[in-house]
C-alpha cells in the first residue's frame, strides 16, 4: 500500500482505513477490510442450491437474511431457494433472518433494523446496497462469490475511491423530491462519479427527511458511484434510534479533503425531473420540456420509492381521483411495516379506491420478475431504481422514471405530467 503523509481526508478514506486497520488510506490504494454486516437475499440462495453451501462462516452474528426479491415465492426455484436459506440459518446459527410475513426489500429491512451503522461497513448481493450511505454507513454491492468469500473469510478488499461531491443548498419546493434531485444531478452532470464515492452534505441535507436521503443514496449506483454517503446528524441519529441504534460512531470528511469534482445544487430551484427510457445518466430532463408520453403502466415502488413517505405522497395526489381508463397503477411498499403502517394511516384503501394495485412487499416489479411485468411494446412511467432496456420486462417496451408525485399524477392524467398540472 502507498503510505502518505497524514493530511486532510475524504468519508470513503476514512471509513476505509478504519476498516483494514491502518492510519491512512487514499484514492487509489489497495485494501483488505473487516466487514461488519453481510447481507443476504432470497436470490443468493437459489446459487446455493445445496452445492456450495460454505463449511464454516466467519460469524453467524454479523449475517442477515432477507427474503425480498420473490416473495412469496412465485416459482418452484425460488420455493426452494427459501428452503435452502432457512436450512442455512438454522445450521449456521444465524438469527437474523427477515422471512415471509418479516419481509421487505432489503434496503428497507436494513434501515428499519439499523444494519447499516456510521462509520461501519456494511455488503450485500444487490446493486442497491448503496441506500447504506443515507446512514453514513460505506454501503456497497457485491457479486454473490465475493458475498460468499465474505462469509467465510469476514473480508473482503477495495480499492479507495476518488470523491465527488454535492453541497446542497435551499429546500425542495412542493411536489418536488428527492427522486427529481437525483434524476437533476443524473442529467446535469452524467457520469462524473463513475467508479468514485459521492459525498452529499450541505445545508440543503438538514431540510431532507430519512426517506429522502435514502432515496438519494438508493440512486448513487446508478451515477455509477462506487459508494454514496452522506454525514451522521440529528434525523440520522433519530433513524438510528427508532431502529435500536444508541451509539453511532460517525465518519465524515476533514475540511480540504481531496475532491476529483463538486458542485453546488440549490434545491429551491428545483422542479420534478423526469428520465426518457433506456437510461438515466445524461437522459434526464424537467417533466416540462419532455414530448407528450401516453403510458399504459405506473409504477411507485423499490427500495428507491417504496417508503411511507412515498405512499403518503401518492396517495395525497391521488385521493379523490381515479387512474385514468387504460392505466395501471401498481404499488409495492418497501416492506411488511411500512405496509402495516399504509393500512392503519388509510393510505392503502386511499389507493384501492383510486384504482391502484397494492402488492407484497417485494422486488418483483422493479427488476421484471412478477407483480407488474410489462409487456411489448407498453409505456410504463416508474418510481423505481432503474430504467434501462427490458428491466421491467419486454425488451420493446419504454420505461421512463420519475418521483412518485409524478408517476400518480400520470396515472391520473394517462400520460406524463408535472404533479403540479393535476393538483392546480
Amino acid at each position: 500500500m502507498t503510505n502518505i503523509s497524514a493530511g486532510p481526508r475524504s468519508t470513503i478514506e476514512k471509513i476505509l482505513a478504519k476498516a483494514s486497520g491502518v492510519n491512512t488510506t487514499r484514492a487509489g490504494d489497495l485494501v483488505v477490510c473487516d466487514v461488519d454486516r453481510v447481507v443476504l437475499i432470497d436470490l443468493q440462495f437459489r446459487a446455493f442450491n445445496g452445492w456450495v453451501r460454505p463449511l464454516a462462516i466467519a460469524d453467524p452474528d454479523r449475517v442477515s437474511i432477507i427474503f425480498d426479491h420473490a416473495v412469496p415465492a412465485p416459482s418452484i426455484a425460488d420455493a426452494n431457494a427459501g428452503v435452502e436459506a432457512r436450512a442455512f440459518a438454522a445450521q449456521f446459527g444465524v438469527r437474523d433472518v427477515a422471512d415471509v410475513g418479516a419481509h421487505g426489500i432489503c434496503h428497507q429491512v436494513i434501515a428499519e433494523r439499523g444494519l447499516a451503522r456510521p462509520g461501519g461497513l456494511l455488503v450485500c448481493a444487490d446493486s442497491h446496497t448503496c441506500a447504506g450511505g443515507a446512514f453514513n454507513c460505506a454501503a456497497r454491492g457485491l457479486g454473490p462469490l465475493e458475498v460468499l468469500q465474505i462469509l467465510c473469510t469476514g473480508k473482503t478488499w477495495y480499492v479507495v475511491p476518488e470523491t465527488v461531491r454535492y453541497e446542497l443548498s435551499g429546500r425542495l419546493p412542493e411536489w418536488v423530491s428527492a427522486k427529481d434531485v437525483f434524476l437533476h444531478l443524473a442529467g446535469t452532470y452524467g457520469a462524473v462519479a463513475e467508479n468514485r464515492a459521492i459525498e452529499i452534505c450541505g445545508p440543503g441535507l438538514a431540510g431532507l427527511s430519512m426517506s429522502a436521503r435514502r432515496t438519494l443514496a438508493t440512486q448513487g449506483v446508478e451515477l455509477f458511484a462506487e459508494f454514496t454517503l452522506m454525514p451522521c446528524d440529528e434525523t440520522t441519529e433519530a433513524a438510528l434510534a427508532a431502529a435500536g441504534v444508541s451509539d453511532p460512531d460517525p465518519v465524515w470528511a476533514d475540511d480540504g479533503a481531496p475532491l476529483a469534482f463538486a458542485a453546488a445544487v440549490d434545491l429551491s430551484g428545483l422542479e420534478p425531473y423526469v428520465s426518457r427510457p433506456d437510461h438515466v445518466v445524461d437522459n434526464a430532463v424537467p417533466v416540462s420540456s419532455l414530448e407528450p408520453t401516453v403510458v399504459q403502466q405506473c409504477f411507485i415502488g423499490s427500495c428507491a420509492n417504496g417508503q411511507l413517505e412515498d405512499l403518503e405522497v401518492a396517495a395525497a395526489m391521488l385521493a379523490g381521483r381515479h387512474v385514468a381508463a387504460g392505466v395501471r397503477l401498481i404499488v409495492t411498499p418497501a416492506s411488511q411495516a411500512v405496509a402495516l403502517a399504509a393500512a392503519q394511516r388509510g393510505i392503502t384503501a386511499t389507493l384501492l379506491e383510486a384504482g391502484a394495485v397494492v402488492t407484497s412487499s417485494a422486488c418483483g416489479a422493479c427488476f421484471g420478475y412478477d407483480l407488474g411485468v410489462v409487456g411489448d411494446g407498453e409505456v410504463c412511467l416508474t418510481a423505481s431504481t432503474r430504467n434501462f432496456k427490458g428491466r421491467m420486462g419486454s425488451s420493446t417496451a419504454k420505461v421512463l422514471m420519475a418521483s412518485p408525485a409524478t408517476v400518480a399524477a400520470s396515472a391520473v392524467a394517462g400520460r406524463v405530467v408535472d404533479p403540479r398540472e393535476v393538483v392546480g
